[in-house]
């Protein structure tokens, strides 16, 4: 599997503090590794979201990232605070 960053994943990211940045690339190593790592407490986003093959993983407490699976690839969506799980 490889990651492939969303125009709006990468804006998201950009904002982020260092440390949230470094914690989301940890992450992002264990999807690559194994997408039920425990850490990432990975679900399939409920409603019209999950429909449409949209999952949700935890970054921290607070920030989670969104993300579909086409192929061989993990599309990443949004990162942020809960939020963004309004718009994923």
């Amino acid at each position: 599997m490889r990651l492939v960053f969303t125009k709006p994943f990468i804006q998201d990211y950009q904002g982020l503090s260092e440390s949230l940045q470094r914690r989301t690339d940890k992450q992002l190593r264990f999807l690559l590794q194994d997408p039920h790592h425990p850490s990432l407490c990975t679900k399939k986003m409920e409603g019209k979201w999950g429909e449409r093959g949209v999952f949700e993983a935890r970054v921290t407490r607070d920030y989670r990232f969104t993300f579909q699976i086409e192929g061989d690839q993990y599309i990443l969506r949004r990162i942020g605070p809960h939020d963004i799980l309004k718009t994923p």
